[in-house]
């Protein structure tokens, strides 16, 4: 009560101040601005200034820093008794002999605005400018802003009824505390230990006396004396650190000699890197993907800017499903194949069957907006919700959502179809989407990039990646109900548009990315249970209460169905495509995907506790830079398939990943259900190639339909 005593007091005197007649005319808005005083204590609305949000992998490891303002808040112990001091004695040294205001400096003050009719000096106390900050920081618009800061006394007299409010409601180490913590000291630091860090590399806690005094200089013009500006700012600023340390001996806080030695010293700046945002994380990929999973997702806030504010300026500390040892896998897998300087991209993704953890994202280039040094600006790991781009064509992986569906329809592992060299639809209508439009081209015929022509039954057709089966195998199990597989694991395009739903929708032709397939696998290996990819497992906000995020599963296929897709798959290893790559040593399934033409190569599989996703292809365009005539990693290649690359990164990618986790086995097929012809096991006869194919005439309006 003394300290709203005197701060009342006070008042009374600016009241009388301000009611003096001015010279030059200046007195009647005196005088008007006096009539409109009501010097009584208001209370301040004080959001919590912006601070930094931490994102930590799995097992607490720093990933990035998002801010818009670079601060870290401390309490008043985590601060140096001597920049305490030194703030103190240059900005308001009777800051604990006073109320809300200094008179003696707001009397000053008004005198030389008296004489110069207008408000060109300040005499500010701390309180008084912690509240401008406060007013300042949560500015929403740019008018609040020059409110905030305007030359004016309406201005200056609401500042110190906030400030008579808030020095009823704090002690003076408390607003001391707040002051410092939400002060700007230039070089893009808000705060003391954010400036703390920035210019000397240390903690608010350790400031020494010249670096202190330093910082005591800063925040009257920040912009003037910021060290990352340039010779003449450092200088400005070493000059103004050498006035606090003057004052300080003035004052008696510390001695001449103290102050001598001090100014002895050097600066000192050293420009200390502000961590934070994806370009500068050791996992920008897995950063980006973060991000975008915040500011898209309702889940984080009701509205875009909510989102965004929440992640700039909330002080949260985000833990994610991120684990650096399966990270460190991939990114060697990676390196080892694929070089930084290809034009060909390798992008992985490793996923979590049952939960939808995606546990790391790789890719051979590095993030980046610099072509000279081959850097890409996007998410190749991901989706376009995601920072990704379009991606690219999948190619012979989606053929297991054709297999997954001639199982659901009572197909068994031995029955087969012939497969001929060239597949030709027989009928425009053969192929339906699922909106019943007719598609399936007569005059285009699907040949066979690996594989040879014959009886094929589901696990050699698969084992093969027999174009011309699967051609078969999606006409009799119908093109709509392929795709309907496909969306239930999760399958979408990369670009966010609607899948194509044509005829060779089998072989790959819709373009996607890594985490969106694994993810699709990973419901394979968790016995059908799909669950959307997961990136961050909880939120914790800057007082302490914690938000966790569960994964969101659904059972999309019936794990007898998936069982029977796993036994198909892991036989790619034993006797298929992948048999010259090698396996794990453990139970793993998966399928390679070449693209027609080679215009892109993947490799997808998964192990019941892991699951993973390797794309290859050129960013400048997969269609018109193929994989065929390249050296990538130091190695020519004719022409690269899926077992090529994308498997062998699969494989020592996992080896690694796995192999402090012991070995699961897939689940034993139901024999009886799967095991077996459910027709007849002998060849149907096939129409030779050569025999004549049914002429049908497209009218223009079916080639739009």
């Amino acid at each position: 009560m003394v300290r709203l005593a005197a701060a009342g007091a006070a008042a009374g005197l600016v009241v009388a101040a301000i009611a003096v007649p001015a010279v030059g005319g200046a007195g009647l808005g005196f005088v008007t601005a006096a009539g409109e005083v009501d010097l009584k204590p208001l209370d301040l609305a004080e959001p919590p200034p912006a601070e930094v949000t931490i994102v930590r992998d799995a097992k607490g490891g720093e990933i990035a820093r998002f801010y818009e303002e670079f601060r870290e808040v401390v309490g008043f112990g985590e601060i140096a008794a001597t920049m305490k001091t030194a703030i103190v004695a240059i900005e308001d040294f009777r800051f604990y002999e006073h109320g809300a205001i200094d008179v003696e400096g707001t009397l000053r003050a008004l005198a030389t605005n008296l004489q110069s009719g207008k408000v060109s000096q300040g005499g500010s106390s701390i309180t008084q400018q912690y509240v401008k900050q406060v007013l300042l920081n949560s500015a929403d618009t740019q008018a609040e802003r020059n409110a905030a800061v305007e030359a004016s006394y309406a201005r200056k007299l609401n500042e110190l009824r906030y400030a008579m409010g808030i020095e009823k409601k704090y002690t003076k180490d408390e607003i001391l505390a707040k002051y410092l913590n939400i002060a700007y000291f230039g070089a893009s630091a808000y705060g003391v230990e954010a400036a703390a860090k920035r210019f000397f590399g240390v903690s608010a806690a350790d400031l020494t006396l010249p670096q202190a005094a330093t910082l005591a200089g800063a925040v009257q013009d920040p912009n003037a004396t910021d060290p990352n500006l340039g010779k003449e700012h450092r200088e400005r600023l070493l000059n103004r650190r050498n006035v606090v340390l003057d004052r300080m001996a003035e004052l008696g806080k510390i001695t001449a000699a103290e102050a001598a030695k001090a100014k002895a010293a050097k600066l000192g700046y050293k420009a200390t890197r502000i961590p934070g945002g994806c370009e500068s994380s050791k996992y920008p990929y897995f950063c980006l993907y973060v991000r975008h999973e915040i500011l898209s997702n309702p889940d984080f806030g009701r509205t875009a800017k909510a989102r965004l504010t929440m992640l700039n300026r909330g002080g949260l500390t985000i833990t994610t499903t991120l684990d650096p040892a399966m990270q460190a896998a991939a990114d060697k897998a990676i390196k080892k194949y694929v070089h930084p300087s290809d034009a060909p991209v390798a992008a992985q993704a490793l996923i979590k069957p049952g939960t939808g953890a995606i546990k790391a994202m790789a890719a051979s280039r590095r993030y980046g907006t610099s072509a000279a040094r081959n850097e890409i600006s996007y998410n190749v790991v991901a989706n376009t919700a995601h920072g990704g781009g379009i991606g690219f064509q999948p190619g012979s992986t989606f053929k297991t959502f054709t297999l997954i569906t001639a199982l659901q329809q009572g197909m068994k592992l031995d029955d087969g179809l012939a497969a001929g060299a060239g597949y030709r639809a027989p009928a425009y209508a053969t192929f339906k989407t699922c909106k019943g439009q007719n598609v399936g081209d007569p005059s285009h015929t699907v040949t066979n990039d690996e594989g040879s022509p014959g009886w094929k039954t589901l696990r050699t057709g698969t084992w093969d990646s027999v174009n011309t089966f699967f051609m078969e195998l999606e006409e009799r199990v119908g093109l709509c109900e392929t795709v309907k597989t496909a969306k239930s694991l999760g399958i979408r395009r990369a670009d966010g548009k609607k899948l194509q739903e044509y005829e060779t929708f089998t072989l790959g032709i819709n373009e996607s990315d890594p985490v969106t397939v694994a993810a699709a696998y990973a419901a394979v290996a968790a016995r059908g249970e799909y669950c959307a990819p997961l990136a961050i497992t909880q939120i914790t906000d800057r007082d302490g209460r914690t938000t966790r995020y569960r994964p969101k599963c659904r059972q999309a296929l019936d794990p007898a169905i998936a069982d029977a897709t796993a036994e198909v798959l892991s036989g790619v290893f034993t006797e298929g495509t992948m048999s010259g790559v090698g396996g794990l040593g453990r139970d793993a399934a998966g399928k390679t995907g070449t693209t027609d033409d080679y215009a892109s190569a993947w490799f997808a599989g998964f192990t019941p506790d892991l699951a993973a996703a390797v794309s290859l292809g050129d960013p400048r365009g997969s269609q018109q830079y193929k994989l065929t005539g390249v050296t990538i990693g130091g190695r020519y290649y004719g022409a690269v398939q899926g077992a090529s690359i994308p498997g062998p990164i699969w494989r020592d990618t996992m080896s690694a990943a796995l192999r402090d986790v012991p070995a699961t086995p897939f689940t034993a097929i139901d024999t009886s259900r799967f095991e077996g012809c459910s027709d007849s096991c002998r060849p149907a006869k096939k129409p030779a190639d050569d025999e004549a194919t049914p002429e049908v005439t497209l009218t223009p309006e079916d080639i739009l339909e």
